[in-house]
């Protein structure tokens, strides 16, 4: 007789769709996890700042706060778990953040492991590289800002700077502050 266990560890793999090179980060989260906590995870490891809409769709169906001024097909995000989306490793679904914008990232289960009741979860294992800003155009929108950003002489290099307060590494990722947030929030 086989006996499944009612929660498992999830090392998840989060990257986002179209940017090279990739931004991408690993965390560990409860299998049991609501999606509804899952996007405030997602928000987090990669640097967003929930200031947009979101969804997460699978196999055609999709998950995230149904509005009921513009009723549709979305399923409540707060009545489903990640492991009822992921069940196996190797499976994924997608989350967008931002319509506007269109942020799209691929969430795959990459490791199914055992639960330890002294792990401190979620927990983000490592990443590569920044999060676009908020409100930065998209992908060809971000590309033009990093153009813009790299090049001291380019018409747009000043008016940059000042949207986005400064300097903007592309390449900088803080797996502590990650974490601390998530500890704080969780």
């Amino acid at each position: 007789m086989t006996v499944k266990t009612l929660r498992s560890t999830y090392r998840i793999k989060i990257t986002l769709a179209e940017i090279r090179p990739p931004i991408w980060r690993r965390v560990l989260i409860n299998s049991a996890t609501k999606l509804s906590d899952l996007h405030e995870i997602l928000q987090i490891a990669m640097g967003w700042t929930d200031s947009h809409l979101h969804l997460f769709e699978k196999d055609g169906k999709r998950y995230g706060v149904p509005d009921e001024e513009f009723p549709d097909d979305t399923l409540n995000e707060e009545n489903f778990r990640i492991n009822q989306l992921l069940k196996k490793e190797k499976d994924a679904f997608n989350y967008e953040y931002d319509f506007g914008d269109g942020w799209m990232h691929k969430v795959i289960l990459e490791k199914v492991l055992p639960f330890d009741t002294k792990a401190t979860l979620p927990h983000c294992m490592t990443g590569k590289r920044n999060c676009p800003p908020e409100d930065v155009g998209g992908t060809f929108g971000y590309a033009n800002f990093l153009e813009a950003m790299s090049d001291k002489n380019h018409p747009e290099h000043e008016d940059m700077m000042d949207w986005i307060g400064g300097e903007f590494d592309p390449e900088e990722f803080d797996v502590d502050v990650v974490n601390q947030i998530l500890y704080d929030q969780f």
